[in-house]
């Protein structure tokens, strides 16, 4: 399902946008910005991970042997 989403751009960014639909980047304004939030996604859950990491070096993890440990 998809969910329909109006954003406002200044013509600076739009015209950033036109340029890499031009080029044939992207298909279309909407595939721009699914790329877009992919990424950001993707940068948030590395950031998340190695947080995670340096928790688990720092001895502050706990190592989980079934879900019932999570309590």
């Amino acid at each position: 399902m998809r969910t329909i989403v109006n954003i406002s751009l200044p013509a600076q960014l739009n015209s950033v946008i036109e340029a890499e639909l031009v080029s044939g980047n992207y298909a279309s304004k909407s595939e721009f910005f699914r790329t877009l939030i992919r990424s950001w996604m993707e940068t948030k859950v590395a950031k998340e991970l190695e947080a995670s990491r340096s928790e688990l070096k720092a001895g502050k993890g706990k190592v989980l042997k079934s879900l019932a440990d999570i309590a």
